[in-house]
Parts: structure tokens; sequence; C-alpha cells
């Protein structure tokens, strides 16, 4: 299959945005596909990891110079790492919104954000059955509540669990990263507190977005990630309250995280450091805070209007081309849905999903991602058990990505499904 020219014929013309709304670092990359043409490059994949902003490479680039050790040096370039760190987790406290209480935790990303607060809990902790295996594995108490059909049993339903005996915490999806559909979450926020619980909210999907503000909306703890926020440099964040942080035990123990260290006979006494020290042992990953918060201010300077502008036309010209597509059905968990961001998953009628995803990174160049997306329960809840695509839109989508896009899988499905009549297809899983 040759790639996808955007002179041919049956090519789906799109109203959105003909720029992408941000410079994306590599976003005219050109590849080779497997007829030997070359083509630009498309990125629909932003949901599992997102390129890095121009922006946040070139902050990168003037910190590396200075790079030495966080906190641990008198040297000038320790002095110079120390305060760049420091003022990344102010940025990222007032990107979040957080009460001046708060405290920010850099952490690797959102699972270990997640993990590190679920050693903190001290109680159960309610999730839903939809979530990320990231929110769904770690709590060690946790009580599952089954979603409904709508967005309002199913607040019922956590209700219900919460009045029915008492939990520490209700962990929750901002955005989920199969559907791409939001809940409210100030009403899940009131709904958890009015049973003398708390808020997590997984931001992972949420956060590239839209704006979160934590104390307006009443969220007690928010995790998300570097990689999903345009800086990829192996960082995530823990923003939130402060008195669980500081009296649990470190699940990473180490340098960094103590006052003091003492043995005395058999045994080690710990002194340990209040939050966020406590939670950063070892050496701090630098670049990876610099480049979250270079990233947050970059966003703050498209504005969060601006992006959500671009996000809903994206999202529904992908919906629209796709849904216009024969055999082609987008998962989705509610009826009474309608907020989600730039996160389209579907299937095709007698089309694997993984040969779907493989043919248009092999013929046209364009990136998707096939699979269960670690939400195994989710899939299944809503019919997919065998896995979907997954196609993600972000700053760098244009109307050509997702013209090429839906042409591509019109395409790519007419061959496929020929194939597998004619027999040259030995298995489509």
């Amino acid at each position: 299959m040759p790639c996808v020219d955007p002179s041919t014929e049956g090519f789906i013309m799109t109203t959105v945005l003909q720029r992408p709304i941000a410079s994306v670092h590599g976003r005219d990359q050109q590849v080779t596909c497997a007829d030997g043409r070359t083509t630009r490059s498309i990125d629909l994949d932003y949901a599992a990891s997102a390129p890095a902003l121009d922006a946040v490479v070139e902050r990168v680039r003037e910190v590396l110079p200075h790079c030495a050790s966080v906190h641990r040096g008198a040297g000038h370039k320790s002095q110079v790492c120390t305060r760049e760190y420091e003022s990344a987790r102010n940025t990222v406290h007032r990107f979040c919104g957080a009460d001046p209480d708060d405290v920010v935790v850099f952490t690797r990303n959102t699972t270990d954000a997640l993990n590190l607060l679920a050693g903190c809990v001290p109680g159960d902790t309610v999730v839903l059955d939809i979530e990320h295996h990231a929110n769904l594995l770690p709590w060690r108490n946790r009580r599952v509540v089954r979603s409904a059909d709508s967005v309002e049993e199913t607040l019922t339903r956590l209700g219900d669990e919460l009045a029915s005996r008492p939990a520490a915490l209700l962990a929750v999806t901002g955005a989920s990263n199969v559907t791409g559909e939001v809940l409210p979450l100030d009403r899940l926020a009131d709904l958890a507190h009015r049973h003398g619980a708390r808020i997590l909210v997984d931001g992972a999907q949420l956060v590239p977005h839209r704006a979160v503000d934590i104390t307006a909306a009443g969220i007690d703890y928010l995790a998300f990630s570097g990689h999903k926020l345009y800086a990829p440099f192996g960082a995530g964040v823990l923003v939130g309250r402060r008195d669980w942080l500081d009296v649990a035990e470190p699940y990473l123990a180490g340098g960094g995280a103590t006052r003091h260290v003492s043995v005395l006979g058999a045994s080690v006494d710990i002194d340990w450091a209040l939050s966020p020290a406590r939670h950063e042992a070892g050496t701090p990953n630098l670049l990876g805070a610099v480049a979250i918060a270079a990233a947050c201010d970059e966003i703050g300077a498209i504005g969060h209007g601006a992006i959500a502008t671009h996000d809903q036309e994206c999202t529904d010209a992908l919906l629209g081309g796709l849904t216009a597509l024969a055999g082609v059905s987008v998962l989705r968990l509610w009826s009474d849905s309608a907020d989600i961001v730039g996160i389209v998953s579907f299937t095709v009628d007698g089309v694997d999903a993984g040969a779907l995803a493989t043919a248009l990174a092999d013929d046209h160049g364009i990136a998707v991602r096939a699979g269960k997306f670690c939400a195994h329960p989710l899939l299944s809840r809503v019919g997919a058990a065998d896995g979907a695509v997954r196609a993600s839109i972000g700053l760098g989508t244009t109307a050509d990505d997702v013209d090429r896009f839906v042409e591509a899988v019109r395409v790519t499905c007419l061959s496929l499904r020929d194939r597998v009549t004619t027999g040259s297809l030995a298995s489509a899983s």
C-alpha cells in the first residue's frame, strides 16, 4: 500500500487549524514507507508519550552546561542547579493551582507518584474498575466499584460505596486513557469530602489538555507525567496535601531523605526529613524537573483557552472522519458523557487492531497505538476485550494529520479485509 497522498480522490478535508498550535520537536521528520517512498511522519500517539516542545528542549539545553548535584554541593554549578530545581518545583506548584501548604514531589512518572501515595494512605482506597492499571493496582486496601452506563449512575455507585463504610481516599482518573472521557472532578471531590475521604486525580491524560486548579476543584492530590506533558525527560509529579506524606515511611529510602541517621548496636535509627525531601531520595532528576516546569510555562503562554479550542476542533474532526467509515465503532464508557479530551479509540469490523496499527505505520508513516492500553478491565467493559486502535492528538496536530489518518484508515481497512478474504493474511490476531 502506498503512502497516502493528500491529492488522492476522496481525501477528507476538515476545518481544523492548518498549523500546529505549538512548535513540537521533530514534528516534520521524514520516514520511509514499506514501498520505499518517504513521507512526513504523523504522530497520533500523544496519549502514550508526547514529543518535547521546542521551548522545553531549548530550556534543557540552557541548563545542561550547569549540571551538577542538586542539594549536595557548595560549588557554583551545584548552587545553580539547586536553584533551578527548586524554581521548577515552584512553577509546577503555581501551574496546578496548589494551596500554599501543599507540597510538590518530583517522581519518575505518574505510576511512580501513585505508588508513592499508595504507601501513605491511612485506610481504604475506593477506585473504579475503568482505571489505568497505574491507578488500579498500587492501592494496598482497594475497594473496586463497577462503573455504570452513565456518569450519573456511576457517581451514585461511588457515593453508595463511600457511605457503606469509611474510606480514606477516592482515586479517579481525570480523563480516560482509552476513551478520553472526563469525569466531573469538582463533584467527585465534593462526594469524597462529604464522606470523610480525600480525592486523588490521575491527571496523566487530563493535564496536557486542560487547566487543573486543584484548590478551586477541591482536589487533594494530583499526579501526572512529564512525558505526556511535552517534557519527556524522565520526571513526574505528585502534588497535594503534605500531612500524609510527612508521616509515612518513604518507599524509596536513601540519601537526601533523612535529617540524621545513626547506628545503635544492630539497629539503624532514622530521622526522616519532611516532604518533599522525604520522598526524593537519591540524586534528583534536574533536567526532568526543569523540563516539566518549562512545559508548564509554555502551556501557560499558549493559553488553555486556545489549547481547548484546538483540542475540540481536532477531536471533532477525528470523530467525524472515523464514524463516517464503514464498520468503525468508537469506544465510549458513558451514554451521558459529552466532555472528552483528544483521545479516540475504535475497532473496525473484520480488521485486527494490531494489523491496522502496523499497516498505518509501515505504509503511511502514521503512529497510533493498538492493544489494551494498560486498562484491561475497561476494554472488557466496552466490549473490546481483544484490543482496539487509539488515535490521540496534541499541540502539534493539524488538519492534514487528521485527514491523512482518516483516509489511511479507509484505504488500509479495505486492503486488510481483501487480504483476509483472499487468504493472504494467515491470521487476524
